[in-house]
């Protein structure tokens, strides 16, 4: 089976799935309540070697094991990854290494790793959350890498994957797809926050397209405001200014900067509200917590 005839196959099941697991395809896609309604058991802890592992059902499943070390952008594929083996009927599956390619010898994947793979993707970013995204981002199509990297923050996927799915879609042009794949999403990062952003932290882009959206963050990630005429209004006080947590300044809360970290402390759900220079009122939406899934409680929300 070439890639091809596996993505064919798994856009029509997961076309089938969302509607079984009542997912709202125009958005953001819950993938741990679909395992939760899919009726599978499931847990994550630290494995070095492992991205996650499938139960059938014939050896004690449905159950999916996720690599608790693993950040929140892997888990999230990795699940929907493993719930595509149970959608398609799968055996039990079991992924040694975090370097696929070097399990596969020269990269020539098993058919049922094919179609869990292309599933994942379907799942995830079905074509009208894609569309969604777009409208969020202000564009038809993406013109630039960063548009990539910010349709990525809103569907809670990964940007080489996304890159991938747009040119499948045929948003992006077999060229644009392979120079936007050589981008270090570092650089793209840095573009958006306008300086250096460190270690694994995202950068979340905040403009007029993003009233009414839940913004989804962990620990550590940058909330910008695209305008350097904005301001926070108001935001909860787990977040900082960017530069109070490294000491470069310290001149009040972060309301008064176009740029607030997350910090560990924050948790759950909140509101905030910026001020858009000309615009007609406050834009408002909703900052939600985002972290890796550990143990067996965490990984199912309540």
């Amino acid at each position: 089976m070439n890639w091809d005839v596996a993505h064919k196959v798994a856009a029509m099941e997961a076309v089938k799935a969302h509607r079984d697991l009542a997912i709202d395809r125009n958005g953001y896609v819950d993938v741990y309540g679909a395992l939760l309604r899919a009726g599978m058991a499931g847990m994550a802890r630290p494995m070095p070697r492992l991205f996650g592992m499938y139960a059938a059902p014939r050896d004690n499943g449905p159950a999916v094991l996720l690599n608790a070390s693993l950040d929140i952008v892997a888990q999230r594929h990795t699940a929907a990854h493993e719930l595509g083996h149970h959608r398609a009927g799968h055996g039990t599956s079991l992924d040694e290494e975090l370097d696929r390619a070097r399990t596969w010898g020269d990269g020539s994947w098993p058919d049922e790793e094919k179609v869990a793979e292309a599933f994942a993707a379907w799942f995830l970013m079905p074509p009208p959350a894609v569309q969604s995204a777009l409208t969020q981002v202000g564009v038809n199509r993406p013109m630039v890498p960063e548009h990539a990297y910010r349709i990525a923050r809103i569907l809670g996927t990964s940007y080489a994957g996304t890159v991938t799915h747009l040119h499948r879609l045929r948003l992006l042009s077999r060229l644009q797809k392979t120079e936007w794949l050589r981008a270090k999403p570092a650089s793209i990062k840095a573009n958006l926050a306008g300086d250096t952003v460190p270690g694994k932290a995202h950068v979340h882009l905040i403009d007029t397209g993003t009233h009414g959206t839940t913004v989804r963050v962990d620990a550590g990630d940058l909330v910008v405001l695209s305008n350097t005429g904005a301001r926070f209004e108001s935001l909860p006080p787990a977040l900082q200014r960017h530069e109070d947590a490294y000491g470069q300044i310290s001149l009040g809360d972060a309301s008064a900067s176009g740029i607030a970290e997350v910090t560990d402390m924050f948790t759950g759900a909140a509101s905030a509200t910026v001020h858009f220079p000309g615009a007609t009122g406050l834009l408002e939406f909703t900052l939600e917590r985002q972290s890796p899934r550990v143990g067996i409680q965490s990984l199912w929300p309540a």
